[in-house]
């Protein structure tokens, strides 16, 4: 049987990410908190979490992540949420329709019946 490869059309392999990082273009972070050291298998984060600004009261685990971050990210993230989902939506078109199709060929039909009860 042949073998389909259908991957995610969002979804990017590793040497594909690697490729679209440039070193250059990242900005340098002061010394404190996290520090990035380059070396020769790619970089090394050193990361100390009692400098990090935390709130007074220790924050809430639960809290909810868009009310915290400005709302320039949010919307960023949010719009590439909803082009990724449109974008797998209409990959996986072709798929859904011959599954559809294949559905009635067979015979099966669904219907919402509420009568002699409802969900039956």
């Amino acid at each position: 049987m042949a073998e389909i490869d259908k991957s995610l059309p969002n979804d990017k392999r590793p040497e594909e990410v690697a490729e679209e990082i440039n070193v250059e273009e990242i900005e340098e972070t002061p010394k404190g908190a996290v520090e990035v050291l380059e070396d020769e298998e790619g970089a090394t984060i050193d990361f100390d979490p009692s400098q990090v600004d935390m709130p007074e009261d220790g924050g809430d685990f639960f809290a909810n992540l868009n009310e915290l971050l400005p709302e320039e990210d949010t919307d960023a993230m949010g719009n590439q949420l909803q082009q990724d989902y449109m974008e797998y939506k209409m990959s996986r078109k072709e798929w859904e329709q011959a599954y559809i199709e294949g559905l009635s060929l067979l015979g099966f039909k669904y219907n919402n019946r509420t009568e002699p009860f409802q969900g039956a």
